[in-house]
């Protein structure tokens, strides 16, 4: 008997994160999410889950000096993301260069746990110039070099659009890092674990992560929300396209969850952000035509007594729309945000490691000889 999916198999002890799913509750070592969102910045939250605790004011002082002092990357590796086809998915070409890191980085191979916490904070800081670089040289422009004295997310958004974000945009994109920092042995965190278990280099995991977040059942549903969003066009459209759609046995995106069974303790969050920009900005569509998906999906769930709340994915979308950040580039946002969730899990794999080595239940044929080719059908 397998249990597809390895549902409900636990495959390793951590002390990073614990999910609530029969109550929606999201806990990052100790801190329910909701208080780190409204009280703490990613910068404190990366720290929280490499070392254990939060930062006090001069520990994350150094901190974020020394994740300002590695956001530059290998001019070889921006040349390397010069030479990929134009329509390369950003996910692919952030996979790809997260890779080529590896043959820059002086602590490589050096797998002690002193140089695995250096690579940990030089890959949090080195993953949103990747992604931005892509976003400008996939168009034609050229890459704007990090600038000191703005936060992670804040640098983000200047090296991606070339503005400096007011404070309302760069808080939104540093609550929504925060979100998606840790969550639970989920698809991409396994593989990394698995990676790195195997005593491959952090690169390796890391690599291993991004190709698995790079799916449509992960990371990438968020881009599916938005194209929803986008195609649906008009709030008074989006009550039949909801129905038209579930009546043909379609999913819609955004809502559901592999483990809450109530709502998404980061939705609620993303929700009001999105009503915050919306507010700022005058244009409550992509808002407006959520929330009438969210009202007819409960009435729907309700009439066919099923419970289906929305997911992180679901505000996300338009949160992220609403910042400029094109849609393909989705993903790549839950990348960033993930890696130093990712890095402290591969940290934690290597203090009591062995290797992981499922076993598969062989269904197949038995007792087949071979036959001379000539006699093969």
């Amino acid at each position: 008997m397998s249990n597809r999916g390895l549902e409900g198999v636990v495959v390793a002890d951590t002390e990073l994160s614990k999910i609530y799913g029969e109550e929606g509750r999201l806990v990052y070592r100790g801190y329910e999410i909701e208080d780190l969102a409204e009280n703490a910045t990613f910068e404190e939250v990366c720290y929280l889950l490499l070392y254990g605790e939060l930062p006090n004011s001069a520990q994350l002082t150094d901190f974020r000096r020394q994740l300002e002092s590695e956001r530059t990357v290998p001019g070889a590796v921006l040349d390397l993301l010069r030479l990929l086809p134009r329509d390369t998915h950003p996910m692919a070409a952030l996979r790809t260069a997260a890779s080529a890191l590896a043959g820059f980085d002086p602590d490589a191979r050096d797998m002690t746990e002193e140089a695995n916490f250096r690579k940990a904070i030089r890959l949090t800081a080195q993953m949103p110039t990747l992604t931005a670089a892509w976003g400008r040289i996939r168009n034609g422009q050229e890459p704007i070099a990090p600038r000191d004295g703005l936060g992670h997310a804040a640098n983000f958004l200047y090296m991606l659009t070339g503005e400096t974000p007011d404070e309302l945009r760069a808080r939104t994109m540093d609550v929504a890092f925060t979100l998606h920092a840790e969550h639970g042995m989920n698809a991409s965190t396994f593989a990394a674990r698995v990676t790195v278990a195997t005593l491959a280099d952090m690169h390796s995991g890391l690599t291993s992560a991004i190709g698995t977040l790079k799916g449509p059942l992960h990371g990438g549903a968020n881009e599916r929300v938005m194209h929803m969003l986008l195609e649906i066009g008009e709030p008074d459209r989006a009550e039949a396209w909801v129905r038209d759609a579930l009546a043909r046995g379609e999913r819609i995106m955004g809502f559901g969850h592999r483990v809450y069974r109530a709502l998404d303790p980061r939705a609620p969050i993303l929700r009001s952000l999105a009503m915050q920009l919306a507010a700022q900005g005058g244009d409550t569509r992509w808002l407006d035509i959520a929330s009438r998906i969210e009202s007819v999906m409960r009435e729907e769930m309700d009439r066919r007594g099923k419970k289906i709340y929305p997911n992180v994915d679901f505000y996300s979308a338009s949160v992220y729309y609403t910042l400029g950040i094109p849609t393909d580039m989705f993903t790549n946002v839950f990348a960033m945000a993930r890696t130093p969730g990712w890095t402290a899990h591969m940290i934690e794999q290597l203090r009591d490691n062995r290797l992981i080595r499922p076993k598969a239940n062989y269904v197949g044929p038995l007792d087949k000889k071979v036959q001379p080719i000539e006699k093969r059908g």
